[in-house]
């Protein structure tokens, strides 16, 4: 955006946000910002009340009824007035680095975003500089981000199999360390991708152990989401117990077609028993049916047990593939999550994004439907376009999950964030960062309020903005936001609850949603009548074990 277009917009807000509020030329503002008479969410769960906000230096400065007057003044009659959202599973961590504005992040809500399933974009030793060169640069919203432990172990032994020496095991605890007091929330984990499904459990535990030290969280995208997924859950539990650390379940799905309506039951009884058991574990959700990802998933994890370029070498063998494809038919196992079969077959992985222009026409066709039309298998389809894209990741959906289940797990499990597993777009209105046209990008937060507490009447409104706010701040550690309290940081989103709706769908999924008004990150306005701004006065936000400039290591006993 131009300075120019950013001053015009700046000067329209300012005019019309104080018209009619009664304040003469003469009054002294007392604050910033002050918002008048929304309907308040609290964040905390509570059901909404009529009060005023008034903002002063990025703080919440009173609420209820205030007679002062700010610099700029907000009609929220008719609007909601909520903590900023939090998403729980950004994957922004490179993008924010080219372009900070998140356009598509903080138009649907965002004002916090925390990152890291595949680690930071930089090593451990330069955590700390990477959020400084953020800060430096700008961004809309605050950002947060844990380190990888496949990023620790690649970083030793490379991304081939294998398990580590102890003096190799040493060497990755003392990184995780590193990326601790440089500032990272605690350590990730994506084990149904190769080189980190090559990780045991006892290696877990050891790198996990030393987050706790630090009070981080272990956040696993777990070992397996379809037919082994209790196994799965058992072990995120037992790495919690053993390293006596928090646990996050990402992007919570039970993702088995036969068991729809009982594993995510099952599920819900274990993380419940595992928390009566004082194992603090929850998990976040995206409030989609499908998941979006690689195609490289549809290939054993031992095909890569030489590294990635080895791989795709034996990708293009055609003996091999005669293998691959009676793996690939065959039901999942415990050393692979073979998610095609879990998806219900080829018919149900549908192609996101090829990558080249040779299989463009065939977006948002299942394999299945390719494959038909090409006169070929659907493997050789699927990994035809796999191999084209290089160096590139073609991508697709996998319709998986069951609107029932998702529903239950966003009714019954209070312990349920919201997170989207998406990324900021690096241009405005493009597809996020990770090349991935999922709706989710774009709708994530906005249908949690539109589809399942307007249509659908799953959750009532405050118990949703608790998910999006108070809750997730209080897994994370953030003691300064998530709620509308006087003196916590300034992060607000105004929407109308009658017009706010999700407007990506999985044919248009970079549509911007309607009905979010305002958004304000740490008490400036990044979107004003749901136009971007072009401020940017986000914050990095660090975990519990950063020491600071020149500061000695304090891990906790």
């Amino acid at each position: 955006m131009s300075i120019t277009r950013f001053f015009k917009m700046f000067v329209a807000f300012v005019v019309m946000s104080t018209a009619g509020v009664g304040a003469s030329a003469a009054d002294t503002p007392e604050y910033d910002i002050v918002i008048r008479n929304g309907r308040v969410l609290d964040g905390a769960g509570n059901p909404w009340v009529r009060a005023d906000v008034a903002i002063k230096d990025g703080r919440f400065a009173k609420i209820g009824h205030v007679t002062g007057h700010g610099k700029k003044e907000i009609d929220a009659k008719g609007l909601y007035v909520s903590p900023g959202w939090i998403d729980m599973m950004d994957q922004s961590g490179s993008v924010l680095l080219k372009n900070g504005l998140a356009e598509n992040k903080v138009r649907m809500g965002v004002t916090t975003a925390i990152a890291g399933e595949d680690g930071t974009p930089v090593p451990a030793a330069k955590i700390s500089a990477y959020f400084d060169q953020l800060e430096r640069q700008g961004i809309s919203l605050n950002f947060g981000s844990y380190y990888s432990a496949t990023q620790a172990r690649v970083a030793v032994m490379g991304d081939g199999e294998g398990q580590p020496t102890d003096k190799q095991l040493a060497t990755e605890e003392a990184l995780v360390a590193e990326a601790m007091q440089q500032g990272a929330f605690g350590i990730t984990t994506a084990l149904v991708y190769p080189p980190a499904s090559f990780q045991s459990t006892d290696e877990l535990i050891a790198l996990s152990r030393v987050a706790a030290q630090y009070g981080g969280i272990y956040a696993s995208h777990i070992r397996g989401e379809g037919r082994y997924l209790l196994p799965a859950v058992k072990e995120a539990i037992t790495i919690g117990q053993k390293a006596g650390i928090k646990v996050e379940i990402y992007h919570l799905k039970a993702a088995y077609q036969p068991k729809w309506g009982i594993h995510m039951h099952e599920l819900g009884k274990l993380v419940n028993k595992a928390r009566a058991d004082g194992v603090d574990i929850a998990a976040d959700l995206y409030p989609y049916t499908a998941g979006g990802t690689g195609l490289e998933v549809s290939v054993p994890d031992w095909v890569f047990k030489d590294g990635y370029d080895e791989g795709m070498k034996r990708l293009r063998d055609p003996e091999i593939r005669k293998r691959l494809k009676r793996e690939v038919r065959a039901p999942a196992t415990k050393e692979w999550s073979n998610m095609v079969q879990e998806s219900g077959g080829w018919s149900h992985v549908v192609l996101a994004n090829s990558i080249t222009p040779k299989y463009r026409k065939y977006q948002f066709k299942s394999i299945a439907e390719i494959a038909k039309e090409l006169g070929k298998d659907p493997e050789d389809v699927a990994w035809d376009i796999m191999l084209e894209a290089l160096p590139g990741r073609a991508v697709a959906l996998y319709f998986m999950i069951s609107e029932d289940d998702l529903q239950y797990a966003l009714k019954t499990f209070p312990w349920v964030s919201i997170g989207s597993d998406a990324a900021a777009s690096a241009s405005e209105g493009g597809i996020d960062a990770l090349g991935l046209p999922h709706p989710r990008s774009y709708g994530t937060f906005p249908r949690i309020i539109a589809e399942y507490v307007k249509k659908q009447h799953i959750i009532s409104l405050s118990e949703a903005i608790r998910k999006m706010t108070s809750w997730p701040a209080s897994r994370m550690g953030i003691t300064d936001r998530g709620v509308i309290r006087k003196g916590m940081w300034a992060d607000v989103v105004l929407f109308n609850l009658d017009t706010i709706k999700d407007q990506a769908d999985w044919q248009h999924p970079m549509r911007y949603p309607t009905g979010i008004d305002y958004v304000l990150v740490n008490g400036v306005p990044v979107v004003v009548h749901g136009k971007h701004t072009g401020a940017r006065p986000g914050k990095t936000l660090k975990g519990a074990g950063y020491v600071g400039k020149g500061a000695a290591p304090h891990p906790q006993s």
